[in-house]
C-alpha cells in the first residue's frame, strides 16, 4: 500500500509531465518537487537516485520501504504504486 509519492522535476522535462499524468489517471496524489524552483533539493534528488536525472519518483509504502523509479518507467512505476 502506497503511503506517500514525490516525484523530482524541472520545468523543462517532458518525462515528469508524462509521470505525472499516469499517476492522475491512476488516481494517485503526489507531491511535487521543482529542482527548479528549489535547487537545494537536487542533492537529495541525487542521493536517492544516483543519477542526474529527472524525473525521480518516489513511492513510500505504509512500511517506510522506498522503491525509487528513475525516469519515465512504467514497468517500474505501475506495479511500484499499485
Amino acid at each position: 500500500m502506497v503511503k506517500n509519492i514525490t516525484i523530482f522535476t524541472t520545468n523543462t522535462c517532458a518525462y515528469c509531465g508524462m509521470v505525472k499524468k499516469y499517476l492522475a489517471a491512476k488516481g494517485h496524489a503526489y507531491q511535487e518537487v521543482n529542482l527548479d524552483q528549489n535547487p537545494e533539493q537536487q542533492a537529495e534528488a541525487l542521493r536517492l537516485s544516483g543519477a542526474l536525472t529527472v524525473p525521480v519518483t518516489v513511492v513510500t509504502k505504509q512500511d517506510d520501504t522506498q522503491e525509487v523509479i528513475v525516469g519515465y518507467n512504467l514497468s517500474r512505476l505501475a506495479p511500484a504504486v499499485a
